[in-house]
């Protein structure tokens, strides 16, 4: 009898504690930023979140990931109290904090659009070994059911958006999508603000094609572009994306000579890049990590 009370008061103890672990965790807030007309950008845990919000509906550009999907719709709601599930969601490419809410968004309705190299990878396993990673197949409501090789136009909210494929870059099937009417772009993850990128070359990415992609994007658009970054808590312009650009292009330059120099990888690692490109190793992707994804993809 004594060690049934114990147990059970042992129980009670452990619900206490796992009850106040859960009522002191903060609610998951998604920040609001308004960038012109009816766009908005949307801030949460993943990558940058667009959403147009007007008389045709919602529309929403990438979606963060699954455990944010409650955020979401509050944010939709703080932008627009009538505002119901999103007609459409466009993907800027396959990662995980970036589709996340695919299936979420699809199953009250909205149909999901992408490359047809997104819905290869979302569809089948991967495995993303520079991470150490092995992405699962995503669940058949979560794969795009609308999908394009080289662009397509959606017409949305009084304004044209223009798709655009962008081989080789972050990945092998990132998206840059231009509001024509609002002079505003998602890049996706061709932008880490103030950090060096992403470059998945598990993925069909690759180091030379990522910088050439950018500065293609660069070439499409003029000094009043608003730009939305894949990572960054900040809207951006032009001279931004140009400035950031020209560092990590002159990081790979510099892990180039140092390899040609006769110097190893791991040499390299040990020496740094210096002192001006410390700060872009405090993101996602640290120092050592960079270099040696440029060695493997230059």
């Amino acid at each position: 009898m004594n060690k049934t009370l114990s147990a059970i008061a042992g129980l009670a103890v452990a619900l206490s504690a796992n009850l106040c672990i859960a009522q002191d965790e903060p609610a998951k807030q998604v920040q609001v930023t308004p960038i012109k007309g009816p766009l908005y950008m949307l801030t949460g845990q993943g990558g940058r979140v667009v959403a147009s919000v007007g008389e045709d509906g919602v529309l929403l550009i990438d979606g963060d990931y699954s455990a944010w999907a409650d955020a979401y719709v509050a944010a939709l709601k703080d932008i627009d109290a009538d505002a119901s599930a999103p007609r459409f969601m466009l993907n800027t490419h396959w990662h995980g904090d970036h589709v996340g809410n695919n299936e979420f968004w699809a199953k009250q309705g909205a149909v999901v659009m992408a490359h047809e190299n997104i819905y290869q990878r979302m569809s089948t396993r991967q495995e993303m070994k520079a991470r150490g990673r092995v992405v699962e197949p995503s669940p058949a409501a979560a794969l795009p059911v609308v999908t394009y090789e080289d662009s397509i136009a959606v017409r949305f909210n009084d304004d044209v958006i223009q798709v655009q494929h962008f081989p080789s870059g972050h990945t092998d099937g990132d998206s840059v999508m231009f509001f024509s009417e609002q002079n505003v772009v998602h890049v996706g993850d061709l932008y880490f603000v103030g950090a060096f990128p992403f470059v998945d070359l598990d993925s069909g990415g690759d180091v030379l094609g990522y910088i050439a992609s950018v500065e293609k994007v660069i070439s499409m658009i003029d000094d009043a572009t608003v730009i939305v970054p894949g990572h960054g808590t900040e809207l951006m312009t032009k001279k931004d994306f140009q400035a950031w650009v020209t560092v990590i292009k002159a990081s790979v330059s510099r892990v180039a000579a140092l390899l040609e120099s006769g110097k190893t990888v791991d040499e390299v690692i040990e020496m740094g890049l210096g002192a001006d490109y410390a700060p872009y190793g405090k993101g996602f992707i640290k120092e050592d990590f960079w270099i040696r994804t440029v060695a493997a993809g230059i």
